[in-house]
């Protein structure tokens, strides 16, 4: 398999019965191992209602630290996760990696390796009824629900590259970590702990939510062909990160590279470019590997 390349493995099967079909139960029903999902999920959305309710308007500083961390939460997701980890996309200096794994449990996004079984599970699956988070099944499903009643797909059957203790003992720290993320704003005021904890996590979640529930809804598709979609207005949303240029993306899986030109911001390339320039990051893949090959042949 070329590096790079989406990871195709058996999908998810959709048995007949009730119990296979969790599109159907009611939302508040958890798959197995699960129900702490969703009570973290309405924890968050509880205490942000009741910070914007009492903050509403946090002042400029504890703003704009919301954002920087949510961004930086958004990099660590899009650039070490997606096209790290799960597409092989580039290769990361251990340390970057370790950095930008830390930000992304921080920004609520969960730990490496099964954000990655996930991902590539939807990948092998996508468009059909056997993905995990397709539009197919509901906006609520593919927006939220699936997260807590979707069954754990298997790590060693899909990410076995990942099998490693520099990778699984993020599965362990991701607890404390949520909670500090949680918690630490108390340090700086009442209003910094509902803004760069409760209100912050839920702007990042429904922002990683939107890519599953509104980038896959290209009208007038059969069952199986692409559905995905580039969303420019969901670009400030997103903070600018690149992954609602989500049908290029399905176009080229195995690409670092989300915008493809000039209009299509994607600042977790630009990162990419970045690194790559002090070292930090080898073996990018876009469109100039691709030249490269093809003026070989």
């Amino acid at each position: 398999m070329a590096a790079g390349a989406p990871v195709r493995t058996t999908p998810f099967i959709a048995n007949t019965s009730e119990r296979d079909r969790p599109w159907e139960w009611p939302w508040w029903r958890t798959s197995p191992r699960q129900a702490g999902i969703l009570a973290w999920i309405v924890l968050i959305h509880v205490v942000a209602l009741a910070g914007l309710i009492m903050y509403p308007l946090p002042g400029w500083r504890i703003f704009l630290a919301a954002i920087a961390l949510a961004w930086l939460g958004g990099i660590g997701t899009t650039v070490c996760y997606h096209r790290a980890i799960a597409h092989r996309a580039l290769n990361l200096n251990p340390v970057v990696r370790c950095v930008l794994t830390f930000f992304a449990i921080f920004n609520g996004s969960g730990a490496p390796v099964s954000w990655t079984a996930h991902h590539r599970l939807h990948h092998a699956s996508a468009d059909t009824d056997d993905d995990i988070s397709s539009p197919r099944h509901g906006f609520w499903w593919a927006h939220l629900r699936w997260l807590w009643q979707v069954q754990r797909p298997s790590a060693l059957r899909y990410c076995p590259d990942l099998d490693g203790f520099s990778y699984h003992m993020w599965t362990i720290a991701q607890a404390p970590i949520l909670a500090a993320s949680f918690f630490f704003g108390w340090y700086f005021g009442a209003a910094a702990f509902f803004w760069l904890g409760a209100i912050r996590l839920v702007f990042a979640l429904h922002g990683q939510c939107f890519v599953n529930s509104v980038c896959h809804t290209q009208p007038d598709v059969r069952e199986g062909e692409d559905s995905s979609r580039n969303v420019g207005w969901l670009a400030p949303v997103l903070l600018v990160l690149g992954e609602n240029w989500h049908r290029n993306h399905h176009s080229r899986p195995g690409l670092a590279r989300l915008g493809w030109t000039w209009r299509q911001l994607d600042a977790g390339y630009l990162v990419i470019r970045v690194l790559e320039k002090v070292g930090l990051a080898s073996e990018v893949r876009d469109f100039r590997q691709l030249r490269s090959l093809s003026s070989e042949n």
